[in-house]
């Protein structure tokens, strides 16, 4: 895959009182392309429930860089930055670029996988997670931990 990226829709509730889009949207809209994305190559809500594992975030941080206001066109692409050899840690980065391709935030979340029945970091069925993270298109700075 070279390319996960998908328009999103900015609705009215993802508005702060300033008539632009509410810090915690930005959140909101990368933590769903990150699981459309896992969803996609394979790695869906049921499969994570079965194996007893999930993604566990320990860092998740926005640059905002211009105003998103209701109207725009606004695309949400997402590439990993960062990953240990067995996917086990990583950096998933999102952009949102508005209608002129003008980078509108920058978000980066540091992570790993969590056994949810023992509630301890764990690497999840390694050849799936080495797949799935695998599939995912990667920064142009990307760093192999």
């Amino acid at each position: 895959m070279s390319v996960f990226s998908k328009e999103i829709s900015i609705r009215w509730s993802d508005l702060d009182p300033n008539f632009h889009l509410r810090h915690s949207a930005y959140y909101d809209f990368g933590a769903q392309h990150r699981i459309e994305i896992l969803s996609q190559e394979g790695l869906t809500m049921d499969v994570m429930k079965d194996q007893n594992f999930g993604p566990v975030a320990f860092r998740e941080e926005c640059v905002f860089r211009k105003e998103i206001h209701l109207g725009d066109k606004i695309i949400i692409s997402t590439k990993i930055g960062k990953m240990r050899p067995d996917a086990s840690r990583w950096t998933i980065v999102h952009e949102l670029h508005n209608q002129e391709d003008v980078l509108c935030a920058k978000i980066s979340i540091d992570g790993a996988w969590m056994d949810t029945k023992l509630r301890k970091l764990a690497i999840p069925t390694p050849t799936l997670a080495l797949k799935v993270m695998n599939a995912i298109p990667k920064t142009d700075d990307f760093i192999l931990l």
